[in-house]
């Protein structure tokens, strides 16, 4: 066992001490989803309402005739009763309401509306002006509420709810509202904490955003988007890997996306998605080393192989049919698309030339030279744009075009792309300008009251705007309701998208510094880059057992490192010296 020692501060011993209790769940046993009755934490606003406070009171669930506390609604002809509730931070699932006893043993009619946002709870989905919508899950709906009973609806994503009683001249009894959050109880067994707190909550609410999206597929979103978008599960894959390890979500969903894809078919519909989905199958395999799984893939990756080689001319130019897509900022330029997908088939034939490798399939893998030979033939073209210049850098055509997104910051951020701008930010060795993008760009979500990451931030639109947790003040723009673009337009927009959760993987790659050198993480390279912070304590789940690391900066200049990995891993240390 690779292992130093020295006296810990009373906070790093609690941190390892909790990490030391966690049970590793590497080996992929399956974790079902459970449930959480969650009380409401806040009422933003009420009308028409009295005794309101008891929604915010415990409440055991057990409904009584003997209870009369409860919050009272009256609506009539000109005033309708109405409360919107604050559950704290996003969830997935619905509501529990509970009815009161009263005269009337007739159901009432109410109204709910579920929302990412204050404003989106607070919209109307049939209001031609309105940007709400109920694609993919419902968030605005009526139901019947029993007298004396409760009763179970929604399935969204979501932290706030309105309910309106639309009944008049009734005194309906609202006991408790309580939301039914469904998601995977997965111990977080990676873990980061530095002496830089923005860091460490941007760390957590990717690892959160993910795991909201782990539902029984890996989802790119909980309201919107419920949907396994292979390509965008990329950085999502990438987080699991950091955080909880190996989950059977993850293989379920890249089969299903290859037994939904019959070849020719092209995954999603478009090229790129079947060469993200190459891609995160070498990252699979990087950390998780399962040799059986990957067999499983073999037939289906030498004819993707064989399509894709097929689509490349003589001089090393892609000509791939389908939908030719690499994000949506960039999706109205050709130019970077060109640019994109040829980095990209780059980066995906290099990674089936491992996978080729390490399966012993010497042909598939001269396949996989050859065709990389052709790739790099054409010259390459950052377009002046981040993203096209971050995969230029990833796939090697051109180290230099870091420079694009040093200029280009977080204004010319994506939640997606941005991922691969800080991959390639790392490989220039520019931590400090990496770090500043991840405070600046996610780090604004956060400023605007967000509790997991969003499908996209326009950046500068974002400067002088209302919280998502707020009621918009009139003449404040609302970022939510009027920002957007694409199929994200105002409150259709995902407020957690999985896509949007690369700093998680990335800090602790580059930061933290753990990444494999080996498949299975049988060999770690630890290269600690203490930008940002001075000291830094986590973990790293891997398929042997978690390994605890813990970085400081000493008075010497020098990061001196602690690190505890299980004997089976062979650790290469960089960048700092072991106390």
């Amino acid at each position: 066992m690779f292992h130093c020692s020295y006296r810990l501060s009373h906070a790093v011993y609690v941190i390892v001490l909790w990490l030391s209790c966690l049970t590793c769940v590497s080996g992929g046993a399956q974790v079902p989803l459970t449930e959480h009755m969650i009380a409401p934490k806040r009422i933003l606003w009420q009308n028409q309402m009295d005794n309101s406070a008891v929604l915010l009171q415990d409440f055991s669930g057990q409904l009584s005739v003997a209870d009369r506390n409860d919050a009272v609604m009256r609506s009539d002809a000109s005033r309708q009763a109405a409360v919107l509730l604050d559950f704290g931070r996003e969830l997935h699932g619905g509501l529990e309401i509970y009815s009161g006893i009263r005269a009337d043993k007739r159901p009432v009619r109410l109204r709910v509306r579920l929302g990412e946002s204050v404003s989106e709870a607070m919209s109307d989905v049939d209001d031609a002006m309105s940007t709400a919508t109920n694609d993919h899950s419902m968030r605005d709906f009526v139901i019947a509420a029993p007298w004396l009973g409760s009763v179970r609806v929604g399935n969204s994503g979501f932290r706030f709810a309105r309910i309106d009683l639309l009944d008049s001249c009734v005194d309906y009894r609202l006991r408790a509202v309580k939301a039914v959050a469904i998601e995977r109880d997965l111990p977080y067994l990676g873990a980061f904490r530095s002496d830089n707190q923005r860091l460490n909550q941007i760390w957590l609410t990717g690892a959160r955003t993910v795991q909201l999206c782990m539902q029984e597929y890996l989802w790119d979103g909980i309201k919107r988007d419920r949907l396994v978008w292979i390509g965008d599960i990329n950085p999502e894959v990438m987080t699991i890997n950091n955080v909880f390890g190996q989950c059977d979500v993850v293989k379920r969903s890249l089969d299903f996306a290859r037994d939904g894809t019959p070849l020719p078919g092209w995954m999603n519909g478009m090229c790129s998605y079947s060469l993200w989905w190459i891609i995160t199958q070498r990252d699979l395999y990087l950390y998780q080393g399962d040799v059986d799984y990957l067999m499983q893939q073999h037939r289906y990756l030498r004819q993707l192989l064989s399509q894709i080689d097929k689509q490349v001319d003589d001089n090393g130019v892609e000509h791939f049919d389908g939908v030719r897509f690499i994000d949506w900022p960039t999706s109205e330029r050709d130019d970077v698309i060109r640019s994109g997908l040829q980095s990209l088939s780059i980066m995906a034939v290099d990674a089936a030339l491992e996978l080729a490798n390490a399966i012993d399939d010497d042909e598939l893998a001269e396949r996989c030279r050859s065709l990389l030979t052709r790739l790099r033939l054409p010259k390459h073209d950052n377009c002046a744009n981040a993203q096209a210049a971050a995969l230029g850098v990833l796939s090697g055509l051109c180290p230099d075009d870091v420079r694009v997104i040093e200029q280009g910051g977080a204004s010319s951020c994506s939640a997606f792309y941005g991922y691969y701008m800080l991959e390639a930010l790392a490989r220039g060795g520019k931590w400090k300008q990496a770090v500043g993008l991840i405070e600046n760009y996610w780090g604004r979500m956060l400023d605007l009251g967000a509790t997991s990451f969003w499908e996209e931030l326009e950046y500068d639109k974002s400067l002088n705007v209302a919280r998502i947790d707020e009621l918009v003040p009139d003449g404040t723009f609302d970022l939510h309701g009027q920002g957007g673009d694409y199929c994200y337009v105002g409150h259709r927009m995902s407020l957690c998208h999985g896509w949007a959760s690369g700093p998680t993987p990335w800090l602790t790659r580059y930061i933290l510094g753990v990444r494999p050198s080996a498949p299975g993480c049988r060999q770690l390279t630890i290269e600690p880059h203490l930008v940002g912070c001075s000291d830094v304590t986590g973990a790293v789940p891997t398929p042997m057992g978690v390994v605890r690391l813990h970085h400081r900066m000493g008075e010497d200049g020098q990061i001196h490192s602690v690190i505890d990995a299980p004997a089976e891993i062979k650790i290469i240390l960089k960048n700092a010296i072991q106390d």
